[in-house]
């Protein structure tokens, strides 16, 4: 029992270390105080819940920037409540599903308020899901209505809705659009619903149809997890440049909402417009997904030099590892502010890399933040020794609860697996070899693809590369890369092979090497290694 006590008193004092140092235990009116404390006991600590907390304590500070210019955390909440009721006049009721398939823009946040203030379901839909991938997943989730942006209108057009509303229009559109609804209905306060909004975030989709992961809301447990090792602070500008529909963009967004910080957006990433966003809007934070960060530093370097970083103070990244020497080149230039999270829409964080990691170990995935344990599992369930691989598995507060379509990940004592195989190393730092089946036997050695993936990456010429397992007559196995050279640079078969071998076994070489334009990805970055199968 006392050890118990011991423990809660630990917590709760790292708890408000955390809070305190991050500006969100902070001196605030008795008046201001209790109805923020009324809204959330109401409304819950999801989208409907921190931003009319946000409209209570700071009603005229920007909350929102995007193209079509600034919105306050009032503005926000009012017109969230009158989309609320316009879609409640729609038929969206307490329960039901509404899927949002929008861009970085006010409409995503407009959508994902006004739902939750009606007790519905958010379902967000990956933009770059192709019609198909559409069409099943809005078959099998069966939302009320869907949200999205009018260049998406003729992907949807062989999916069943009972109502479609518009949000981003770039000319005039037939139907409800989502400004229009707005403007058509009264902007007081709304009755909170019985039950509070449920989050799906759709998983990458990478090897079949993407499967949703619901979740609950998050307490100030997540928060403190993610803020133990990332130095996130209150009343930040924050450049979310990550998908808002992707795990990592709307974890900033909720995070905005606890922090107050403002949001700045932009309907489709450019690398050079930013870097100019994030200089000109003035940021303390950028979101990315490592592919963003690859091809910013992909620019010319008098470019790069064009802009100025130096207020920025973190550089978030996750979505997939850092290939190659990326985080040291980005930290060369733009200065130690890159942090790296490793995790997964099931597993949420479960390892974090600061800056002072990716110096010393810049392939580690860091060391779990607060609250969380990760162990190395074998087969059988049982812990390895460090340096060893194995499975990865999660233990936190955050763990998803299962598959909409059902289904679940591995859990073994309260630790769910995240599907990734690891190690952790002599240094403490976990270190991701690859997905748990990915890795291929090649003439009785195992070989993971990311390890020869991060050494082609070190070559100068090679942009951006991918490796798969093929079948091999004499060896089973063999591994297949496919490499996207610089603007400019120039490499044969032999030179990248010659390059491996200088760094890795022997077996480790890749036995043929295909040279691409680009690599498919999907819309968080990830390649899409099941589209390259088939590649001759």
């Amino acid at each position: 029992m006392l050890r118990q006590v011991l423990g809660r008193a630990a917590a709760a004092g790292t708890s408000l270390k955390v809070l305190t140092e991050a500006g969100i235990i902070r001196p605030y009116s008795p008046v201001v105080l209790a109805g923020m404390a009324r809204v959330l006991r109401q409304w819950g600590t999801g989208p409907a819940g921190g931003f009319a907390a946000l409209a209570i304590r700071s009603p005229h500070q920007i909350g929102l920037i995007d193209e079509l210019g600034s919105l306050t955390y009032g503005e926000l909440h009012r017109r969230s409540n009158s989309l609320a009721r316009a879609l409640a006049d729609l038929g969206v009721s307490e329960g039901d599903g509404v899927a949002v398939m929008c861009r970085n823009h006010r409409g995503f946040v407009d959508a994902s308020v006004a739902v939750a203030k009606l007790g519905a379901d958010i379902l967000y839909l990956n933009t770059a899901f192709a019609g198909p991938q559409l069409v099943d997943v809005l078959a099998r989730e069966k939302p009320t209505a869907v949200i999205h942006d009018q260049e998406f209108t003729d992907l949807l057009a062989e999916a069943e809705m009972k109502h479609r509303v518009v949000a981003w229009t770039d000319d005039e559109v037939e139907g409800d659009s989502l400004e229009s609804l707005i403007a058509g209905c009264s902007d007081d306060e709304l009755e909170p619903p019985a039950r509070h909004a449920r989050v799906v975030i759709l998983t990458s989709g990478t090897t079949g149809t993407p499967k949703g992961a619901p979740r609950n809301e998050a307490g100030i447990e997540a928060a403190v997890s993610l803020l133990s090792r990332m130095p996130l602070r209150h009343g930040w500008r924050t450049h979310i440049a990550a998908p808002l529909f992707h795990t990592w963009g709307f974890a900033h967004l909720a995070m905005a909402m606890l922090l107050g910080s403002t949001v700045v957006l932009r309907r489709r990433f450019d690398p050079e417009e930013c870097l100019k966003v994030t200089e000109a809007e003035r940021c303390d934070s950028l979101a990315v997904i490592p592919v963003m960060l690859q091809r910013i530093m992909a620019l010319p370097e008098d470019t790069l030099d064009r802009y100025d970083l130096s207020r920025v103070k973190v550089v978030a990244a996750s979505g997939s590892a850092l290939p190659g020497d990326l985080a040291l080149d980005w930290m060369d230039h733009f200065g130690d502010n890159l942090y790296n999270i490793y995790g997964s829409t099931e597993v949420a964080y479960a390892s974090i890399a600061t800056p002072v990691d990716l110096r010393e170990a810049p392939s580690s995935a860091g060391r779990p933040p607060w609250a969380t344990v990760v162990k190395i599992l074998d087969p059988d369930g049982a812990e390895v020794p460090p340096g060893e691989p194995g499975r990865i598995f999660v233990g936190n507060g955050l763990l998803f609860d299962g598959y909409t379509g059902g289904g679940h990940k591995e859990i073994v004592d309260g630790l769910m697996s995240s599907g990734d195989v690891g190690r952790i190393g002599d240094d403490g730092r976990l270190y991701v070899e690859g997905r748990d089946d990915e890795m291929i036997v090649s003439g009785g050695e195992n070989v993971f693809p990311k390890e020869v993936e991060d050494c082609l990456a070190r070559h100068e010429a090679v942009a951006e590369v991918a490796a798969i397992g093929v079948d091999d007559d004499d060896y089973g196995k063999r591994l297949k890369a496919f490499v996207s050279l610089r603007d400019g640079a120039s490499a044969s078969e032999d030179d990248l092979r010659a390059w491996v071998k200088k760094n890795l076994a022997r077996y480790k070489v890749p036995r043929e090497i295909v040279f691409l334009d680009e690599l498919p990805r999907n819309a968080t970055g990830k390649v899409l290694k099941k589209d390259l199968v088939d590649h001759d």
